[in-house]
């Protein structure tokens, strides 16, 4: 057994026992959950009913604003402006809508005032302009002689249905579920990245600083021991993803099988036995989500996952040879981390609006932001040409990354007591 393979299962081996790595495998997809459900719990959650004041002087929209569970209305036309503002500063109402009385509808619709402590929310205050509109609408339809009745009824309500080339039909919101796809397997590379190339930096740190390092690099060379730790580290990540895969494929079938879904297209007969528009979406949905390049995906995952991770934690084991602690690494840290976050941005704002657009298929081939970008792509659909390209340049910047990475973990392991700069480091590169 060569040195190499023996440092990729020792690193192996010692990640998988670890007790944190066993529980997290099974607990983060819990949090996951968790969290989500958490989140959208808060987001159904209200602060209180507020009371809003309407002060109407023209006594047309009294009767328009109707209660909900959020809001409201209290008609106190009849009571002073100031008294009402000093209630508002008192905080027993959270606004007043005045409306002042006006010969000219024109003029009324630059009048209206919102008065409140606090600035309101734009949804609250659109929703206010909403029936104030409608209602001067009505009223201006009136005054010209309209039938209010024949014009609401003229009003057209378009739903366009959406339908494949084929002649199946399919669903809104199709593109936002495949980038949602997309971002998450691009999101899950990311936390692999900086969560995996800290524990190779770590361990960097933990052998220089223990002096171990000395001892091992007697008997190994200094590349073998950095393209180990890389190695195994990532074996160990790859493992953790297969588990969360197959449990995930397992919860995802009997979910199908719960709503009566199968993979193929769905049949006269189940739509007529579901007798529900709810079960007649919910089918297609699966329909569409089943027809994903989902292997495409998974295998795209795994291969970029691997480049990414080789790519990024080179340079995480260089940082760590070079400095003495953690603390002297934040400052090289903030160059690994920009990329990360910029593939994220764009691929959420690029790939949303053109998934084979300019600057998505650019940066989906640069090797620092492919990892992430490529990923969100594939949902809707890359050619196989394009996925080789970004492979390739994936590949081969990380033989070029790890090729000066392995210049700096040389020279860097034996440093002790100097914090290092950008300058020494790239006196490192030359040595």
């Amino acid at each position: 057994m060569s040195i190499l393979t023996l440092i990729i299962k020792r690193e192996f081996i010692a990640k998988v026992r670890n007790k944190s790595f066993i529980v997290m495998t099974f607990l983060s997809p819990l949090l996951f959950v968790a969290l989500a459900a958490f989140v959208g719990y808060l987001s159904t959650m209200r602060s209180g009913v507020k009371k809003i004041v309407i002060h109407d002087e023209s006594n047309l929209f009294v009767n328009e604003f109707k209660q909900t569970d959020e809001f409201h209305y209290l008609n106190f036309s009849d009571i002073p402006l100031k008294s009402l503002k000093d209630s508002v500063v008192a905080e027993r109402f959270a606004g007043i809508l005045f409306i002042p009385k006006t010969t000219d509808n024109n003029d009324l619709e630059k009048q209206i005032q919102y008065i409140s402590n606090e600035s309101p929310s734009t949804s609250f205050i659109e929703d206010l302009q909403d029936i104030i509109a409608r209602k001067l609408t009505t009223a201006n339809l009136q005054t010209a002689g309209l039938d209010t009745l024949a014009v609401k009824n003229a009003q057209a309500d378009v739903s366009i249905n959406l339908a494949k080339v084929s002649g199946e039909e399919t669903v809104k919101g199709l593109n936002e579920i495949k980038v949602f796809i997309g971002g998450a397997f691009g999101y899950l590379i990311m936390m692999f990245i900086i969560i995996y190339g800290n524990m190779v930096m770590r361990s960097v740190i933990e052998e220089k600083t223990n002096r171990i390092i000395e001892i091992i690099i007697s008997s190994v060379k200094p590349f073998q021991l950095m393209m180990g730790k890389i190695i195994g580290t990532s074996l160990a990540g790859v493992l953790q993803f297969l588990i969360w895969a197959v449990v995930g494929s397992i919860l995802f079938l009997i979910a199908s099988v719960f709503l009566g879904i199968e993979m193929g297209s769905p049949t006269a007969e189940m739509v007529a036995v579901s007798g529900s528009n709810f079960n007649e979406t919910a089918q297609l949905y699966f329909k569409e989500l089943a027809s994903l390049p989902i292997i495409t995906l998974l295998i795209s995952f795994l291969v970029y996952f691997i480049g990414g991770y080789f790519l990024y934690s080179s340079i995480y084991a260089a940082i760590g040879a070079a400095v003495d602690n953690e603390t002297d690494s934040q400052q090289f840290l903030l160059p690994i981390i920009l990329p990360l976050i910029l593939g994220v941005y764009v691929g959420f704002f690029s790939v949303l609006s053109e998934p084979h657009g300019t600057v998505a298929t650019t940066f989906s081939m640069i090797p620092l932001t492919s990892p992430i970008v490529m990923l969100m792509r594939i949902p809707f659909g890359v050619p196989w040409w394009q996925i080789l390209i970004s492979v390739t340049l994936l590949f081969a910047t990380f033989f070029f990354v790890v090729w000066f990475a392995a210049k700096i973990y040389r020279v860097g392991i034996l440093m002790y007591g100097k914090k290092p700069t950008w300058k020494e480091l790239y006196k490192w590169l030359k040595y």
